[in-house]
């Protein structure tokens, strides 16, 4: 199958070769399209690395050849960005198909531990009590999950604005979930009890005994608010850049929006699954009581979430420019910056975590004085050479005025860094 061929079928959704469908509308449709759609975009990236597919006219012009290359990759990556948008809305609506079979499979698991551990010490109280707030916690998930159907499902709660997963939500929405199961439980246990049990259940919830609990659970949830909040107010500031996902990956709990491991992440995640897989262990032991958590548990979860929030605070920030020369080929002479010349720009920050996909790569502006010129794409086997983390490079045009004027950089997150002052002769 040629590149254009396979263009072709990923933009229009027509059955090409054997007849799969492309209609972008099924999960197997969008996901066939999306699949196609970028092995026609590495194809035709890779044959113009190669410097294959240049019209004849071009080859005596570097600069018209750059140009005529990066907007045919766009092109081609705008029909990539919208085969992926529609795979990224299939597989929300398909996932809640898939996360409730595992909610009511956690059920039955509950329910086969359950009747295993009671062979030889009978069936009690506590069991069946633990079972309906098991049963319980399902059917409001399956509700939840049916009224978010096309935002996830059981997964719409744990998304953040950006289409990923939510560390700090995710954490929050474990704690609440382990407490209902508590408290549901100890409720059931209570409407069945006779007279002294009573007493002793009712005892089970009171604050010195469930305090620590109460705690870990408040401090779980204001972790969640903060982080949101803290977010929101860089991005709004400029200082955070921010880019949507396609859609959310089980590794956004665990990584940076690049996709890289994030240690105050992780540690987050992992040190919140043993506080809470302590407090069930205490529910299974007690189940006519809240869980019993020492404090000293409590002040680790409360320095996990400090640390969380810190890496919040302090991670991503503002494009910057560093410095802008004249791009010199070997051989050439030195000289001060003309129109139509190559300038390299170089800083820190050009693309942001998130951005590395070709359709927002495209996406990247300089601004050199009142002239907006777009980044063009330069490819290279595996990947892009232009435009990078760290230095990108642009022709000057010829609607610039000499003299004096402020280069800045628009990001594909669309902030902007401080002006830097040139001197373009004529």
């Amino acid at each position: 199958m040629s590149v254009e061929a396979a263009g072709r079928a990923a933009g229009t959704g027509e059955p090409e070769g054997g007849g799969a469908c492309l209609c972008g509308r099924c999960p197997h449709g969008a996901r066939t399209g999306h699949r196609r759609a970028v092995a026609a975009f590495i194809a035709l990236r890779d044959d113009f690395a190669a410097g294959r597919g240049l019209p004849a006219g071009l080859a005596h012009s570097a600069g018209a050849a750059r140009q005529w290359v990066s907007d045919e990759l766009a092109l081609s990556a705008r029909t990539l960005a919208e085969r992926s948008t529609a795979e990224g809305v299939t597989w929300l609506a398909a996932v809640r198909r898939r996360t409730l079979p595992t909610v009511w499979a956690a059920v039955a698991a509950l329910l086969l531990g359950q009747a295993l551990t009671a062979v030889g010490a009978g069936w009690t109280a506590a069991r069946t009590a633990g079972l309906i707030a098991a049963v319980a916690l399902a059917l409001a998930l399956t509700a939840a999950a049916r009224w978010h159907a096309a935002h996830g499902g059981v997964l719409a709660p744990l998304l953040g604005e950006d289409g990923r997963l939510s560390t700090s939500r995710a954490v929050a929405a474990g704690w609440v979930a382990a407490v209902l199961y508590a408290v549901v439980t100890a409720a059931v246990q209570l409407a069945s009890a006779g007279p002294g049990a009573r007493r002793r259940l009712l005892a089970g919830p009171a604050l010195p005994s469930s305090g620590p609990l109460l705690a870990a659970l408040f401090v779980g949830c204001a972790v969640a608010v903060c982080a949101h909040a803290l977010v929101a107010v860089r991005v709004r500031a400029g200082r955070l850049q921010k880019i949507p996902a396609e859609r959310p990956r089980a590794v956004d709990l665990l990584a940076d929006d690049a996709g890289r491991g994030s240690f105050p992440d992780v540690q987050y995640v992992l040190v919140n699954a043993a506080v809470v897989g302590y407090a069930l262990v205490c529910l299974a032991r007690r189940p006519g009581q809240l869980p019993h958590l020492p404090w000293g548990l409590v002040v680790l979860v409360l320095l996990s979430g400090a640390t969380y929030l810190a890496g919040k605070a302090v991670a991503g920030g503002r494009p910057v420019i560093l410095s802008v020369v004249r791009s010199r080929e070997l051989g050439d002479l030195a000289a001060p910056i003309r129109t139509g010349d190559d300038i390299e720009i170089r800083g820190t920050g050009f693309v942001p975590p998130g951005a590395g996909t070709p359709h927002r790569l495209a996406r990247t502006v300089v601004r050199i004085g009142a002239v907006h010129v777009p980044v063009p794409l330069v490819p290279v086997p595996g990947g892009f050479a232009n435009p990078a983390d760290d230095v990108l490079t642009v022709p000057v045009p010829v609607d610039v005025e000499p003299g004096r004027v402020e280069v800045r950089v628009v990001t594909a997150a669309g902030v902007a860094t401080d002006g830097y002052p040139i001197d373009v002769q004529e």
